[in-house]
């Protein structure tokens, strides 16, 4: 990992190492051999600007480490010329970084980014939207959110955790609208995905008193 590290944090230095180690081996030795540091260098300015320390990150994710995560994203000076599916999963990651650090705008624009770049699977896809819902939600604005959280569910989303968010927030709105009809169908479709996730399975308990008390 230490390795793995060192070569991402200084491919540039690398890079321009590597290319007068060429041009001394094509002067003193031959140029026949010369050609094999200026590839790597190549290769390595190359990485440098269409993945990034993108690689490393998961890593930090995993640890838990969201310090370490958001200081190798600040890393990227030239996020445009990311390899597209790089791109978006930065924008992504991004976006969850200004979700919890409560900046929404900035979250919300972030998350379009993403998905104008466009997601490697549909599943990344609605989730992005499943934010954007969230964050249309918080913000009051709840025609959009509705939007945005149907997009979510018929795009498909990773786990049954999320697809029970979704179908519990849009009852929620269903609720507010006094659509009474609605807000059962999406409800149940809540308790069909049979989540696991604790806060998702007591948001489902309390949403089942409140939709319990509605007439019809």
């Amino acid at each position: 990992m230490n390795l793995r590290r060192f070569l991402v944090f200084y491919r540039i230095p690398l890079a321009v190492t590597l290319i007068a180690l060429g041009f001394l081996i094509g002067f003193k030795v031959t140029w026949w051999i010369a050609w094999i540091p200026f590839l790597v260098a190549i290769i390595m300015v190359v990485a440098y600007f269409l993945i990034g320390p993108m690689t490393l990150i998961q890593g930090y994710m995993e640890s838990g480490d969201m310090e370490g995560a958001q200081k190798l994203l600040k890393l990227v000076k030239y996020p445009n010329l990311l390899y597209k599916p790089i791109r978006s999963s930065f924008y992504m990651l991004q976006a969850n970084f200004s979700t919890i650090g409560d900046d929404l705008d900035l979250a919300e624009a972030q998350l379009r980014k993403g998905l104008e770049t466009g997601m490697p699977e549909k599943e990344y896809e609605g989730t992005a939207y499943l934010q954007l819902g969230a964050i249309a939600q918080k913000k009051g604005n709840t025609k959009e959110a509705y939007e945005h959280l149907r997009k979510a569910v018929q795009i498909g989303l990773p786990d049954k955790d999320n697809a029970a968010t979704a179908y519990l927030q849009l009852s929620g709105i269903c609720v507010q609208r006094r659509d009474f009809r609605n807000a059962k169908i999406y409800f149940n479709k809540a308790k069909a995905c049979k989540a696991t996730n604790e806060q998702v399975v007591e948001q489902i308990k309390e949403m089942a008193k409140y939709i319990a008390r509605i007439p019809g």
